[in-house]
């Protein structure tokens, strides 16, 4: 069987699939359950387009480790075959972990488990599988191979997945206040001292990356709507898990049930095979089918909270940077209890404060680091003149308000 496909990628064009081992990762199931997961969550409900997967997003970022790779050793770098495939596996398989619509379930079918992390775990199966041959991808993938660099390219403020996924969010949004200059950024980098690093005529190329991001955070990723589908999401999925605890029997996949009966730890889910097993079964289609099937359940809140999602008659969100009023909170929560006829606990799930928070760059936190004529290296955010790149290196806080429309 040939196993030099070629795919027809709406971003980039046609792009590689380099090697045997590679198409064979693509192949299984694991990977192939990433057709099945959004790459935004509920964006979506705004961007119509925002309807493309983690499998696209996978391949995107391995095409653009290809190309990474090429430029480094066209600059006399030297990067083995196996330390390439090793690099390109790490970048195909660094979202395998993610559960259903991404990151807005993350902390909720499991406990503070993080993907980084389950992707780590389904890549030691994998690993098993194919005989070791994943090893070298995961010393990549840890930051523990002696190439630091190539660890870098998979995960660091400069990152092939970063560069992905803004110009193919900015593509499916049509916001095009995402686009950035990959093609520019990539021929841009070098590597000194086993760290990459960016040549200086590339500064404004990384100055507009960083920009673009911080924007599409605010104009996509933490969009209003955005964030009111997703905590309508959650606490669908919260209240599903307490009726569950409670001996309530919802209608569910045999995977979304194994997460609703079980209260799955960190420590649980690594220590016990069963978990992870039920894990990659899941994908947002048995997190919309539960969905649908709940808006007629006998529970009022549940029905509800599935009516509203179904229906896209989402949460009111008020975003603002000083805390919620708590006398207004108090009077909403109470008007929405009288309206919906919900006891104090049940009111919970329809009027709620939470924290979002953006910070587009982290200055001593693997910085990127400018190459400049002079062979000396120098952090973007004081090599740039860019008066506002500084302000990037700042963590904005603010506070959202989330209550039902008819209130």
């Amino acid at each position: 069987m040939n196993k030099k496909k070629i795919i027809n990628d709406p971003v980039y064009g046609f792009i590689n699939i380099p090697s045997e081992l590679i198409f064979d990762l693509i192949s299984h199931p694991y990977f192939q359950r990433l057709r099945y997961i959004k790459q935004l969550g509920m964006t979506h409900l705004v961007y119509p387009g925002a309807l493309h997967t983690r499998f696209h997003h996978a391949l995107g970022a391995m095409h653009l480790m290809s190309l990474a790779i090429e430029v480094l050793k066209g600059k006399g770098h030297e990067i083995n075959k196996d330390e390439e495939e090793a690099a390109t596996i790490a970048i195909l398989l660094h979202d395998i972990g993610h559960g259903p619509f991404s990151h807005a379930l993350e902390h909720t079918l499991v406990n503070g488990i993080r993907h980084e992390d389950i992707s780590m775990m389904i890549m030691e199966k994998l690993n098993q599988e194919f005989d070791g041959k994943l090893t070298q991808a995961i010393n990549i993938f840890k930051g523990s191979y002696h190439k630091n660099f190539l660890a870098q390219l998979v995960s660091s403020q400069l990152d092939l997945d970063r560069m992905d996924y803004l110009n193919r969010d900015s593509f499916f949004t049509g916001v095009s206040e995402g686009v950035i200059s990959s093609d520019r950024i990539i021929k841009m980098f070098n590597v000194l001292d086993d760290q990459l690093v960016i040549e200086e005529k590339g500064i404004y190329s990384i100055e507009k990356f960083l920009i673009a991001r911080r924007l599409m955070y605010w104009q996509v990723y933490l969009h209003k709507t955005v964030v009111s589908g997703e905590q309508l999401l959650v606490k669908i999925l919260n209240r599903a898990k307490e009726l569950s605890a409670h001996g309530v029997q919802l209608f569910a996949t045999p995977a979304l049930q194994h997460f609703l009966q079980h209260e799955v730890t960190e420590q649980a889910f690594f220590s016990c095979d069963d978990h992870l097993q039920q894990f990659v079964k899941l994908d947002d289609q048995d997190i919309f089918t539960a969905v649908k099937v709940w808006r007629d359940h006998p529970d009022r809140v549940l029905s509800l909270l599935c009516t509203m999602f179904a229906s896209r008659n989402l949460y009111k969100v008020e975003i603002g940077s000083e805390r919620p009023d708590a006398a207004r909170v108090q009077r909403i929560l109470e008007n929405t209890g009288d309206v919906l006829e919900l006891d104090e606990h049940e009111r919970g799930y329809f009027v709620f404060t939470d924290v979002i928070r953006n910070r587009a760059y982290e200055s001593g936190s693997g910085n990127i680091n400018v190459l400049m004529k002079n062979n000396t290296i120098v952090d973007i955010a004081s090599a740039s003149d860019l008066s506002n790149l500084a302000s990037l290196d700042k963590t904005v806080t603010k506070y959202i308000l989330c209550y039902p429309r008819i209130i």
